[in-house]
């Protein structure tokens, strides 16, 4: 089935799609976790075909949990990119069969490096820098090494509230992107204020870092359920965009959905082509099924659900 004709068999009520959010929407990732990836059925009925799914490496997943959805995600066709969390590998060995298994069981070639998010590591690395030095995912040929970027600032890394040792810390991950055959990109955490994010944005690009920008965003959930995210992970200001709405008796039940920093999101991408945000990166707060479904119903599909295709 063609993605017109799909288009045509949905519910004649629904909104026409906005044309710069379909464009803004194209290759948008996902993020499951094992234990997420279990409940659903058919990935294949949700996602359009080659889609990258990040997996998120909890602490105390098994790697084998980890390698299993991996293989299991591949085979059906989607670009599998897992967590690399520093601080939760224990040395050089780890690591090595980590990667290891990932490429041989499940054909991956990509990752996103992070520190992650325990306080005390439990061994050799604490940063995603020490991973990349390790030379391990060039050894093993990774050909995307995506790194983390904070919109809002990270009050772990810089506990004063400046973004003095973020702005260090992306500064080196430029330089290593310039001088090794690394592909890399930002995957950043989620925000709720398109205006903070376009600042932020063109801010590190004034100052020199270019890399490409896969924008964070909360998928639809409910307003308890994302405010709750929200706090845990730390968003900064733009959490004031949830607390405004808490306060709105009649829309505390309904399901809070990124309609709009994408729309205006998707304006500023039009207006300015060079803009270095290229690709969205969901995280499916309320469920891997409405969030995909979200995606659908606003034109964000390389294509339509491989089922379908």
């Amino acid at each position: 089935m063609s993605l017109l004709s799909f288009r045509k068999t949905k519910d004649a009520t629904e909104t026409s799609i906005n044309p710069e959010l379909e464009a803004f929407l194209q290759d948008y990732s996902i993020e499951v976790m094992p234990r997420t990836a279990e409940k659903v059925e058919n990935f294949r009925d949700l996602l359009p075909a080659g889609t990258r799914v990040y997996i998120a490496h909890i602490e105390g997943t098994p790697i084998d949990d980890m390698v299993a959805t991996a293989k299991r995600l591949s085979a059906d066709g989607y670009k599998v990119m897992p967590h690399f969390p520093a601080r939760i590998i224990k040395d050089e060995a780890t690591l090595t069969d980590w990667i290891a298994r990932y490429q041989g069981d499940a054909g991956v070639e990509q990752a996103l490096l992070l520190a992650g998010g325990v306080a005390q590591p439990h061994g050799d690395y604490h940063s995603s820098m020490q991973l990349l030095e390790s030379g391990q995912f060039d050894k093993a040929g990774f050909k995307h090494l995506h790194v983390a970027g904070h919109p809002e600032g990270n009050r772990d890394i810089d506990k004063d509230g400046t973004d003095a040792l973020v702005m260090e810390a992306l500064h080196w991950k430029q330089r290593f992107n310039e001088t090794t055959d690394a592909q890399m990109a930002l995957a950043t955490q989620f925000a709720f204020e398109a205006k903070p994010i376009i600042a932020w944005a063109d801010a590190i690009k004034d100052a020199g870092v270019t890399l490409p920008i896969h924008i964070g965003i909360a998928g639809p959930a409910k307003l308890q359920t994302m405010i709750k995210f929200a706090i845990a992970c730390g968003v900064g200001p733009s959490l004031k965009v949830l607390q405004k709405r808490a306060k709105d008796v009649s829309k505390l039940l309904l399901p809070f959905e990124p309609l709009d920093v994408l729309t205006e999101l998707a304006a500023h991408k039009a207006a300015n082509p060079d803009f270095n945000i290229t690709n969205v990166h969901f995280f499916p707060l309320g469920g891997i099924k409405t969030n995909a479904n979200w995606a659908i119903a606003n034109g964000g599909a390389s294509a339509v659900p491989a089922s379908q295709s």
